[in-house]
C-alpha cells in the first residue's frame, strides 16, 4: 500500500495520500492546502489521483480541493452532511478568516459503511463520526484509521463551531472508533499519529 504524508497546508492540516502500489492510484485524503505541492508530488512519484476525499468540509481541509481537483481531475468526495460546506464561504468558515473559499461541489457523497476502492488493493471504509461536524469521517483500511478531526494525540477535534457538539463527538470515538484493536494505528488531521490502545488509556476526553 502507498501510503505517504504531508503537512503542508499554511493552517498545519495533515494531508494523506494513500493507495495501490500496483496501479499507482491514489487517494488525496484532506488537501488543505498548497494544491501545486500535492500534485508535484504526485507527479514525481509518478501517481494517479483518482479521489480526493475531505473528512469534513472546514476550510482548512477542503482549501486545496480546487487546484488538485484541476490538475489530476480526481473525484470529490465528502459526506452528505457537510456537502453544503464545499460551495459555501460561510458554512466552510473561510469567510471568518477574511477569504471567501470554496471548492468544486462533490462528485460522490458518501454515508457511513460505504467502502472507497482504490486501485486493486486498497479499500476504505467510511466510518461516520459526527460532532467536530455533522458530515465528519473516518476512513478505515486495515490496520489504519485516518481520523480527520475527530480524535487527535491525547485530545479531540474542537466541538465549539457551528454544527459541533462536544456529547455527540464523545459518542462517535467511544462507539466507532474505540471498538477497534489497541494496535490500531491513528492518522489525525493535525499533530503526530497515534493509536487506539494510547488514547483508550491515556486521552483524558476518554
Amino acid at each position: 500500500m502507498i501510503l505517504k504524508g504531508l503537512e503542508i497546508s499554511a493552517m498545519g492540516v495533515n494531508c494523506y495520500i494513500v493507495g495501490c502500489e500496483e496501479t499507482k492510484e491514489v487517494a488525496v485524503i484532506d488537501p488543505g492546502g498548497n494544491p501545486r505541492g500535492i500534485v508535484k508530488l504526485l507527479e514525481q512519484d509518478e501517481l494517479k489521483a483518482v479521489y480526493i476525499i475531505n473528512t469534513h468540509g472546514h476550510i482548512d481541509h477542503i482549501g486545496g480541493n480546487r487546484g488538485v481537483k484541476e490538475a489530476t481531475n480526481a473525484k470529490i468526495l465528502i459526506h452528505e452532511d457537510d456537502a453544503k460546506m464545499l460551495v459555501n464561504p460561510v458554512s466552510n468558515f473561510s469567510l471568518l478568516m477574511g477569504s471567501k473559499v470554496t471548492s468544486p461541489a462533490a462528485d460522490q457523497l458518501l454515508r457511513h459503511g460505504d467502502i472507497i476502492k482504490i486501485g486493486n488493493t486498497v479499500e476504505l471504509e467510511v466510518i461516520h463520526t459526527p460532532g467536530h461536524s455533522p458530515g465528519g469521517i473516518c476512513l478505515k483500511t486495515g490496520n489504519i484509521i485516518f481520523v480527520g478531526d475527530t480524535l487527535f494525540y491525547g485530545s479531540i477535534g474542537r466541538t465549539d463551531f457551528p454544527g459541533g457538539s462536544y456529547k455527540q463527538l464523545i459518542k462517535s470515538i467511544k462507539e466507532r472508533l474505540l471498538c477497534f484493536d489497541d494496535d490500531v494505528v491513528c492518522y489525525p488531521g493535525h499533530g503526530p499519529a497515534t493509536t487506539i490502545g494510547f488514547e483508550r488509556e491515556n486521552n483524558p476526553f476518554l
